[in-house]
């Protein structure tokens, strides 16, 4: 009897031994090192690509951010830049190269450096065998287009559309061999870098993170080469990147964006910042991953768990994302907290952006005016930081949910700052005899104008009138 089950004993073990050394075993897919078709994965993980292809669901309508009921003065706010033309509502990674090839600010003079988060050819175009650190300057229609439609033929898919199989996808996180997570773009080793940080000993929970944080991130062009680069040196708190913009990268002779055309401000575009106001919200403080919440486990065939591919809001999988955690709580409850918190972050930036295009308006007055520069300037200084502050929120991804105190407070600033920059404007315009209702009234009318058009792309047409001439 002894011996029967000593002999049971040693199959279990082996058995287990077995299965271990077959799990901890590399896995080579027989791909190309270097492949970046997305349909190249297709019939290596079916499953994985049956949740990745939903990427493609109800999300194929293009909104404008500019519609009356999301953010209405837009083409207003980016006036003078290509955002007032067209900038709209993210629709999905699969459709990020195909948005970006036919969005109207795309023109002659936009470089390769605006492809780098969109397309998965990014790593090969950046490698010495094709344009190497020459890409990030290239010609983004003449240069990076074509050569990335000759890279691309032959793995198109109907169902992922003219550009999916190109977009975003499972070589930007995975390498092809091993599917190990690994680091496809420079410019965040590179940031990471300069914090000390030695990506090579990153944790895999770390970089469940990490993968997220190369493209869903604030960044900024350098002047002379164009490259990606990310304003992390003092942190990555909102003040801590606006810091950042006025001391380092001026000193490194970046001094804006562009120079807003109705106040003529120098002024700062903020990007999509999940890694950073993440990092250090409720859930990033905890060690909450990205992929913890936004691809969670699921089972799949009735029996197989894999992390779900569908990369969107959490909200649409509250039981996997949510509630593995928030047990205590209902999927009812879990959905109204987040929707309360996101209201209020809309009330919030509505505000905000109010004043901010108000401010704009006083400021133009001050110039025609002819108010000293140096009033003027200070009144800009005012403005370029409002226009930060609730720009770097809005152009985040969760609606305040990442980080609410982070958010209600960058929305708190800039308030300030734009009331501040009316406060030096009214008392310069008051001096010269400025007939301040009147201006109100322009300004109003000029904002309604801008609200009223029906057309999304002459929208920001009616942001400069006889009221308030364009500035340089």
């Amino acid at each position: 009897m002894l011996t029967v089950l000593f002999l049971l004993l040693m199959l279990v073990l082996v058995a287990c031994n077995s299965s271990r050394a077959e799990e901890s075993q590399a896995m080579d897919t027989g791909l190309d090192p270097n492949e970046f078709s997305n349909t190249a994965f297709k019939d290596k993980f079916p499953l994985h690509w049956e949740s990745y292809m939903k990427n493609m669901e109800n999300e194929k309508d293009v909104i404008s951010k500019s519609d009356p009921s999301l953010e209405p003065y837009q083409p207003a706010l980016w006036s003078g830049y290509g955002f007032s033309i067209e900038y709209n509502l993210t629709r999905g990674h699969t459709y990020a190269l195909e948005d970006q090839i036919n969005i109207k600010r795309v023109n002659e003079k936009t470089t390769g450096s605006c492809l780098t988060c969109k397309a998965t050819v990014v790593p090969l175009l950046l490698s010495e065998a094709e344009f190497g650190e020459g890409y990030w300057a290239a010609n983004f229609q003449n240069e990076i287009i074509p050569r990335v439609k000759e890279l691309g033929q032959g793995g198109e898919s109907e169902e992922l559309g003219e550009w999916g199989h190109l977009s975003i996808g499972c070589s930007d996180c995975h390498d092809p061999v091993t599917m190990d997570l690994r680091i496809t773009r420079p410019s965040f080793t590179r940031a990471m870098e300069r914090k000390g940080v030695d990506l090579t000993q990153a944790t895999h929970n770390e970089m469940r993170s990490y993968v997220c944080g190369q493209c869903h991130v604030e960044y900024y062009f350098k002047t002379e080469t164009k490259e990606v680069t990310f304003p992390w040196d003092k942190g990555l708190r909102v003040e801590d990147m606006y810091e950042y913009y006025e001391t380092i990268a001026k000193e490194e002779d970046f001094n804006y964006d562009w120079i807003h055309k109705i106040s003529g401000t120098p002024s700062l575009k903020a990007q999509h910042p999940e890694f950073e106001l993440s990092s250090y919200g409720t859930h990033g403080n905890a060690g909450v991953t990205c992929s913890d919440c936004h691809m969670p486990f699921q089972r799949v065939d009735g029996k197989k768990k894999i992390s779900s591919h569908r990369w969107g809001s959490p909200l649409k999988t509250i039981e996997e994302s949510c509630r593995s955690c928030h047990g205590d709580k209902s999927a009812t409850y879990l959905k109204d907290r987040v929707e309360d918190i996101q209201e209020r972050h809309k009330e919030a930036l509505l505000e905000a952006q109010e004043l901010n295009t108000i401010a704009h308006y006083y400021i133009n007055r001050m110039i025609i005016a002819g108010v000293s520069k140096d009033r003027i300037k200070e009144a800009q200084e005012h403005i370029r930081k409002a226009q930060w502050f609730w720009d770097i929120i809005a152009a985040e991804n969760s609606y305040g949910f990442h980080n609410p105190d982070a958010s209600i407070d960058a929305f708190r600033i800039s308030s300030i700052e734009s009331q501040a920059a009316i406060v030096v404007a009214t008392e310069e315009l008051v001096k010269l005899g400025e007939d301040i209702n009147d201006l109100k009234r322009q300004i109003k009318i000029t904002m309604e104008n801008i609200v009223n058009e029906t057309d999304t792309f002459l929208k920001h047409t009616h942001a400069i009138n006889d009221w308030f001439p364009a500035q340089k």
